[in-house]
């Protein structure tokens, strides 16, 4: 079950109550190399859509004062891009819904100007000028200039399953859901980003694609996610392989259930599963995060009835960003979530024998999308 591609599940979400207290996005993030020198730069692409029932004549930005005086919460189709590494930067570009083409089932397509998204492709642009992003803090974004045409292939699937299933979906059970149809996601094509051009090639991308939706978000927030990996048994790199471990605190009918992630191996085609909604795996999870000056660093253990994992990352502070979001009420309660792809590593698989657990693998792991943030205290 948790390699099982669904894209149904990538299909907007914003119907019922969400359409005017909701929000839904699709995520891309992979590297490309430099057109002139090889040298890796990682980038991501996303495209969030928020509050459809709200909709006005132009965007309607949620941290704008005005608005905030106003009691008006967002909506609007939100472009944003950027890279991590030196010189990283996130850029917002936001479209009012009339100017916005959407396609609500599977497959799903997102468009609007020179934007579009869909499950095999990724288009468009952004320009913020120093000047704009200074003028502009309801953007929640810095200035650069990125441009992007993309073909998507997404090969490996991380399908949480009954978590997200179309029941819970109706019932709007939980504040935030999770689909991963690409937890290894083979990109084409090409990048420029402030005048320099970058190819990103199937065989050096690392891609990830995922989205989540719902009413809110969750605190913590916890992210790892990498296709690049390399075994320490057999001294070669696993390229049929991914792993994906996402969550924190999640709220099923407003109660928060305390520190749960859900989480997969795909380990040359072998199923490992960490999903605590699978009640019959019996899974535990224990999960850190430690920050000093330079350093962000992760680590997980999680174990079910048949196998553990266990999850090392450390991200330099350097190659990172806090990522930006608003909420559907409009209030930005993250303002420092650590977000990279950068992070590097290394995952433990066991399996559980006679009571015991047996190492399967040591794999090092590179180019991981990592995040990690907790709410603003009230």
């Amino acid at each position: 079950m948790v390699t099982k591609h669904d894209i149904s599940k990538d299909a907007c979400m914003l119907r019922g109550t969400l359409r005017k207290r909701g929000y839904d996005w699709w995520w891309h993030s992979f590297t490309a190399q430099d057109a002139e020198t090889g040298e890796d730069k990682p980038f991501f692409i996303e495209f969030f859509v928020c509050n459809p029932a709200l909709a006005e004549d132009e965007p309607v930005l949620g941290q704008l004062p005005a608005n905030k005086e106003a009691g008006k919460r967002p909506s609007y189709l939100m472009v944003k891009a950027g890279c991590w590494g030196e010189e990283h930067f996130q850029l917002h570009r936001f479209f009012a819904w009339k100017d916005v083409d959407i396609h609500m089932d599977a497959p799903y397509s997102v468009g609007a100007a020179d934007c579009l998204a869909s499950e095999t492709e990724l288009r468009g642009s952004v320009s913020i000028s120093p000047e704009e992003a200074a003028e502009h803090p309801e953007w929640m974004c810095g200035s650069g200039e990125i441009s992007w045409d993309l073909k998507v292939d997404k090969q490996i699937a991380f399908n949480v399953g009954y978590g997200a299933g179309r029941f819970l979906r109706s019932a709007e059970a939980f504040a935030m859901y999770w689909h991963a149809e690409g937890m290894k996601t083979a990109y084409s094509g090409k990048i420029v980003c402030n005048g320099r051009e970058y190819t990103v090639s199937p065989d050096k991308c690392y891609g990830y694609a995922d989205k989540n939706w719902g009413r809110d978000f969750t605190t913590p927030w916890v992210w790892l996610a990498s296709s690049c990996l390399r075994s320490r048994l057999i001294g070669r790199t696993l390229e049929n392989s991914a792993f994906d471990i996402g969550g924190g605190r999640p709220k099923i009918y407003f109660v928060p259930l305390d520190r749960r992630l859900l989480g997969a191996f795909c380990y040359e085609g072998r199923e490992y599963d960490f999903n605590f909604s699978h009640f019959w795996l019996a899974v535990k999870t224990e999960f850190s995060f430690e920050e000093d000056d330079e350093e962000v660093r992760w680590h997980v253990r999680q174990e079910n009835r048949y196998a553990a994992m266990e999850t090392d990352i450390t991200c330099m502070k350097s190659d990172m960003l806090f990522v930006n979001y608003e909420a559907p009420d409009g209030s930005k309660r993250h303002n420092r979530l650590w977000n990279g792809g950068n992070g590097f590593g290394t995952v433990k698989l066991y399996d559980r024998k006679d009571g015991a657990f047996a190492l399967v693998d040591e794999i090092e792991a590179t180019h991981v999308g990592c995040e990690y943030g907790e709410y603003d205290p009230i």
